[in-house]
């Protein structure tokens, strides 16, 4: 077989076995929610930040890195528009700690990250919002969620 046709098997064989389900690495776009910011106007990119649902684009500075979200008020409002949220995920408006607000986090209950093919709660997290991010409850007392957001 001429060294150029072995290429081209082989390139195509590479690109076939990276098609696999491997649950290695990004199956879906990361969530907007969680993306890193220093200032609200660079959360929700791409998505008119004023149309969305339950209140205004946050930047979290509770976290190192910023971390993006939006006012709540009920789970409908979180992933109503159109990009906002990976296809097939969930999020849910839950407290975070002891502020009394309510936001959008990128849920890791068991049924979401079963949902998705998972068995690992911050290995879903890792894929579908960020490779630093670990599954952790929201703190909100009694409206507490288990949610992805940064480790530490």
């Amino acid at each position: 077989m001429p060294i150029t046709t072995l290429s081209k098997w082989l390139l195509l064989l590479t690109t076939i076995a990276g098609c696999g389900s491997s649950k290695s690495g990004p199956v879906q776009p990361l969530s907007t929610t969680g993306q890193s910011c220093t200032v609200a106007a660079q959360c929700y990119a791409g998505i008119d930040a004023s149309s969305l649902h339950g209140g205004d684009a946050v930047c979290m500075s509770q976290f190192t890195d910023g971390y993006c979200t939006h006012h709540c008020a009920t789970d409908a409002d979180c992933c109503a528009l159109p990009g906002e949220c990976p296809p097939s995920t969930s999020e849910v408006c839950a407290p975070f700690e002891s502020t009394g607000e309510m936001y959008c986090f990128l849920s890791c209950d068991a049924a979401a990250v079963a949902a998705m093919g998972y068995t690992d709660s911050t290995a879903y997290c890792q894929v579908f919002a960020n490779a630093a991010f670990i599954c952790r409850s929201t703190g909100g007392g009694s409206q507490n969620r288990k949610v992805c957001v940064p480790n530490g």
